[in-house]
């Protein structure tokens, strides 16, 4: 009975010894990210909202900055953010969830499903090649009329396609990233389904992912929570490979001065061209419910493993493309709606980026580890990719992720 005993209270104070050793090292991990966002971010300005999960626990959750500076509310994880280029995933999700019901074949060609497009080109361009931005489909989009841009919709997206009859490449040979060719995906999705794009996006994605601050943009919804995006009118002309848009910001007149003397104007749609698009960068949601869509993935509840797979496996090779300089960095390959960096050392992530307007996005999981992290940011003052490798290397020192395979 006595060495019963001894041993009950030897196994309590193990287990007791790692909860404080787990709670203490989150503890760590906790402090470390509010500094890295401390140092960064202001609370009297455009700012970010933050959260990181492993397997089923939110191992982190902040936020920094207001969100309308008009009214002055302050960021919080359900502040809903334009995630610009993100939403090219969910294009593909819907595309995948229609190969599952049976109903398409990535493998077909464009041409099998637009009869109104009379060049040859479309007879060698297939659906995955629009998915993994290797098709060759020049972005021929007319840039001349500004206002034409600031407004233009999906449908109007596709005009220029139906004459177009050359390619800058042999469709799979080479990585361009392109837009319009997600207007493309989502015309697929409408004329197969036989439902409209959102509609069919929100009975077959949004829904089963439990997403309830999701929604395409346009001119006339009311979205609650939403934050507007800025860009530092006092600040010289941001260029990096970083961004998906060599467009050059015009005359801009500061709206709001934060207390570091940053001048601020709103920049998003009616200011920026290419919010009116839905398929390739319209997606408005928030950090929170992003995150149940990252679990509806990992847990197979929206297509099943072997297609989500697919999604995740390289297609093309991004790096040393000479058509693109997006995301063109060491390591990376483009599979289905995301890119992958197998960087010798680190952990395989999957990730993608959006921008547009004063708007920065950032998602990216690490499937060996399980974890997740998501940036949203109402403001592009900020060097993206320089931010999320400091907390990777934050969740490498805590030992969230492994620094090497």
């Amino acid at each position: 009975m006595r060495n019963r005993l001894f041993i009950f209270i030897l196994v309590f104070f193990c287990i007791a010894n790692t909860m404080c050793t787990v709670n203490k090292n989150e503890s760590v991990l906790v402090e470390r990210l509010d500094s890295l966002l401390d140092s960064n971010y202001a609370s009297d300005a455009p700012g970010c909202a933050i959260i990181i999960s492993k397997g089923d626990s939110i191992l982190y959750e902040g936020a920094r900055g207001i969100a309308d500076v008009r009214t002055a509310k302050p960021i919080d994880s359900n502040t809903v953010f334009n995630i610009a280029s993100i939403t090219k995933q969910f294009t593909v999700i819907g595309i995948l969830k229609l190969q599952e019901m049976g109903l398409l074949d990535i493998e077909n060609t464009v041409a099998q499903y637009f009869p109104e497009f009379k060049g040859d080109i479309w007879n060698k361009v297939k659906i995955k090649h629009l998915m993994s931005h290797c098709s060759g489909v020049p972005d021929k989009r007319p840039r001349v009329d500004k206002d034409f841009m600031l407004y233009i919709v999906d449908a109007q997206c596709l005009d220029y396609m139906k004459d177009l009859d050359e390619l800058k490449f042999e469709p799979g040979t080479n990585y361009d990233y392109i837009n319009p060719t997600f207007q493309v995906l989502a015309e697929i999705i409408k004329r197969v389904s036989g439902k409209s794009f959102e509609e069919f996006q929100e009975e077959y994605l949004f829904k089963p992912a439990g997403m309830a601050n999701v929604r395409y943009f346009s001119p006339d919804s009311v979205i609650p929570s939403m934050a507007h995006g800025y860009v530092n009118a006092s600040a010289d002309e941001k260029s990096s490979v970083d961004s998906d848009s060599n467009k050059e910001k015009g005359e801009l007149v500061a709206e709001y001065t934060d207390s570091k003397g940053r001048m601020w104007v709103e920049y998003d749609y009616g200011e920026e061209t290419f919010f009116g698009t839905k398929a390739d960068g319209g997606i408005y949601t928030s950090v929170k419910d992003f995150m149940c869509w990252e679990k509806a993935l990992t847990n197979n509840l929206i297509i099943s493993a072997a297609l989500k797979n697919q999604a995740y496996t390289p297609h093309i090779q991004v790096t040393g493309s000479n058509f693109s300089t997006y995301q063109n960095r060491p390591n990376t390959s483009y599979g289905y709606g995301w890119f992958i960096d197998n960087t010798p050392g680190r952990e395989l992530k999957i990730y993608h980026t959006g921008d547009n307007g004063g708007f920065q996005a950032y998602a990216a999981k690490y499937p060996e580890s399980d974890v997740h992290v998501v940036m949203f940011e109402n403001m592009n003052d900020i060097d993206r990719w320089s931010f999320q490798s400091k907390i990777e290397e934050i969740l490498i020192n805590e030992n969230i992720i492994k620094a090497t395979k």
